[in-house]
Parts: structure tokens; sequence; C-alpha cells
């Protein structure tokens, strides 16, 4: 199969709206399934979440003026607390707790703004962001794996699934076709892959359209309101300070995506989060990251624009609140299709990890840089991979954050030889250069 050269749009790059509109489409679909489940599982509304979405993806690229892709979805380091607070003082209490983590967002960005961020060169080194790279993709393969081969009983166990294993493979295959492919084809893969799966899924009696005729063609979400509670605001908002560390990884990630240094907008990037997880808390929507899964997107794509994102936003404002009958028929979409996706996307993440090794030229002579990263992966993927987190008292650490933890301290920690510090250096200045180049 002959293999194309696939177009670079950059992130300030602008394309006509017929291809704008199927790349927003794509990125999308891509966080649709995660972005809905974060609130069925703690009983918000998902179409307030996929609304807000929107809504905090157009603040995230107003505050960051247009020049960070991103995409912000739930985030699901706030699952548990707000099931707990839910449970004992309410769901509108629980939501003054989102809208004080967006405040905590902001504060953060607040401080870093003053001190600047010469810091993160000494704390994240090239061979501690690759790792982390490498950890957000991998640790999220049991979440695909289980996507797409395993099914769940009413009792709640699970089960191998064969057929939807089948249609895994069928998406997973016509992804990579696609992406191999020239032209819009290219640019549009997990889209083609998604719809080439769902037709094969609907051939094969997997898609269940009740929801969607009982859905409505025009309606509002169900809207909530926080009502302020001091022991939900004291149980949910530090959790934003572990989706902080999060938040850094995945900035880190799109900037070697891309081939642009991020670094100096990390105030900016934080403060987006910020709002766009107050405005959620406020409208009733659970607090907002930006999404792996996009990601992903574009390290297949290879298109980084901006422009596309602000497509995206505006799609999901308008499925998710407007039109719940097409929010209905993309929930449609069998589980194991958006798991066949997810296999290449979490993938690309933790390849774009190796690839930034070898384009930083890490030296896996020295024994600093081979220790760093060895503890960062097997702990991080180990962690994130059996569903393993670090308790601390009501809350949690999941395992990215606590890898990169580990990781910077070890980095403060282990000596480092004159030629290695001279090695990294240069491998800074060289990448610097790459950036602004």
């Amino acid at each position: 199969m002959q293999q194309h050269e696939r177009e670079v749009i950059g992130v300030d790059d602008r394309v006509s709206v017929s291809r704008a509109i199927p790349l927003g489409i794509q990125h999308m679909m891509s966080m649709f399934g995660a972005t809905v489940l974060v609130p069925v599982l703690t009983g918000l509304d998902p179409n307030v979440a996929i609304m807000c979405s929107g809504i905090g993806t157009i603040c995230y690229l107003l505050v960051t003026g247009n020049r960070i892709p991103s995409y912000l979805g739930s985030s699901f380091a706030f699952i548990s607390p707000i099931v707990i607070i839910g449970a004992t003082r309410g769901l509108d209490a629980a939501l003054s707790g989102v809208v004080v983590a967006g405040l905590v967002f902001l504060a953060v960005a607040g401080i870093i703004r003053l001190v600047g961020t010469s810091w993160l060169d000494r704390l994240l080194p090239p061979v501690l962001v690759a790792s982390v790279m490498v950890v957000i993709g991998v640790g999220l393969s049991a979440t695909a794996a289980g996507m797409a081969f395993q099914t769940t009983a009413p009792d709640g166990t699970t089960a191998f699934y064969g057929l939807g294993a089948v249609i895994a493979a069928i998406t997973l295959f016509a992804a990579v076709i696609f992406s191999s492919a020239g032209g819009l084809v290219g640019t549009v893969p997990v889209l083609l892959a998604i719809i080439l799966g769902y037709v094969v899924s609907l051939a094969c009696g997997l898609v269940d359209f009740q929801a969607v005729v009982d859905a409505a063609w025009i309606g509002l979400p169900a809207f909530r309101h926080p009502v302020w509670d001091w022991g939900a605001v004291a149980l949910v908002a530090p959790v934003a300070l572990v989706v902080v560390i999060e938040h850094i990884g995945h900035l880190l990630a799109v900037g070697e995506i891309v081939g642009k240094d991020y670094r100096p907008m990390l105030p900016r990037s934080l403060a987006g989060d910020g709002i766009s997880t107050v405005v959620s808390g406020l409208f009733g929507g659970p607090p907002t990251t930006t999404y792996a899964e996009n990601i992903g997107v574009m390290s297949v794509t290879r298109v980084y624009s901006t422009q596309v994102f602000w497509y995206a936003a505006g799609f999901a404002l308008v499925v998710g609140g407007l039109c719940p009958k097409l929010a209905a028929l993309i929930r449609s979409i069998p589980t194991p299709v958006m798991g066949g996706v997810s296999l290449l996307l979490f993938g690309l993440i933790a390849s774009n990890g190796l690839r930034m090794f070898v384009t930083n030229k890490v030296d896996f002579g020295a024994n600093r840089n081979l220790m760093i990263a060895s503890v960062v992966i097997i702990l991080g993927v180990g962690m994130e991979t059996s569903g393993i987190s670090v308790p601390l008292g009501q809350y949690a650490l999941p395992g990215m954050a606590t890898s990169t933890l580990v990781g910077i301290l070890m980095n403060l920690v282990l000596p480092m030889p004159s030629s290695e510090g001279a090695q990294k250096a240069a491998a800074q200045k060289t990448r610097r250069a790459g950036h602004v180049g």
C-alpha cells in the first residue's frame, strides 16, 4: 500500500469550512464517551456536561489567545468526592466544590505567573516529560482494551466479548488505513473509522435506537446550580491540585506534538481550565480538564489548528445544550467502536513520548536518566492500569500524578555529573531553537 505524506496544518493555519466541519466533529466525537461517563457516574446531567465542555473549550481558547490547541472535557479525578458529597449533602452542594476547584486553578495560575516558569526546566527535564507522556498513553491502555474486548454483565462481572472485539478490530484497522491515506481522508481518519464501525455494529444489531427515538429534537438540558457548602468545598476543591499536575503533563505533550514550547503559557492554560471549571459548576456540570483523546487525534491527523477546536466546541454546545436527539444518537455508538479508536489514540500519545526521548537525545547510557525513566514509567503505568491510587485522607493520588511527583523528586535528588549537566543544557537549547524555528 502506498504511503501518502500527510499535510501538516499548523496551530495558526486556517482551513475551509467544508474541512473544518468534519475535523471539528471528529474531535467532538473523540471526547464524547469520556465526557458523558463522568456525569453518568456522579449523577449529573450528561447533556449539561457536553454543553459545558463546549463552553469551557471556548473559554480556554479565548484565555490562551487562540494559541494552544486543546479540548476540555469532564475530569475523572473528581468522581469520588462528587459521589461522596452527592450521597450525603446533595449534588447542588457538590457543585459549590466544583466552582471553588476552578478558583484553585486560577489561584495556581496567578502564583505561577508571579514566580515565572523557569523552574519547569529544572523540575521537568526531557527524560521526565517523555516518561510522563508514555504514562499518559500506556496508562489508558487498560481502559481502551476494556472498551474494545470486554462486556459487563448485569451482576457487574466482565467477560471477553468476541463480537465486540471484531467490531473494535475493524474500527482500529480502518483508522490506521484511513490515516495512511492522503487528502481529506487522511485528516479525518478517526471520524471515518467511527462511522464505519457504527455501520458494522448496526448490521450486527448492536445499536439501540430507543433512546434516540425518545429524545426531543429541541430542548435545554437539566441545569443545576451550586448551593454553598463548606464540607463540599473542603472535599472537592483540593483535587484541583492533583489535576494541575495532569494539566502540565498534557500541556507539555501538546507542545511536543505541535512543535511549540508552551511552558511560558502555563499560567494562561491553567487559568483557561479554571474558568472552564467555574462555568461548568455554575451550570451543573462536572469539573473540566484537557483531554488525552484529543491530543491523540492531533497526533494521528497532524491537524493542530485551533480553528478546528472552535468548531468542535460549537458542535458540543449545540448537541448538549439544544438538541437532545443528536446527543442520544452519538451516545448510541457501541462501546467497542470507541474502544478500537482509543487503542490507536492512546498508543500515539505514548509513541510521541518515545519520540521525545529520541529528539531530545536522552542518553540512556547515563544511569540517572535510566533510573528516572524506569521508575516513572513502571510506577505510573502499573498504577493507572491496575486502578491503584495513593490514599491521602479523603483524597486519592492517581498513578500519573504519583509517578510525576516521584520523578520530580528523583530528578532533584540524583546527582548529575558535570558532563551530563552540559548535555542537558545543550538538549534544552536545541529544543527551544526547534520550537522557535
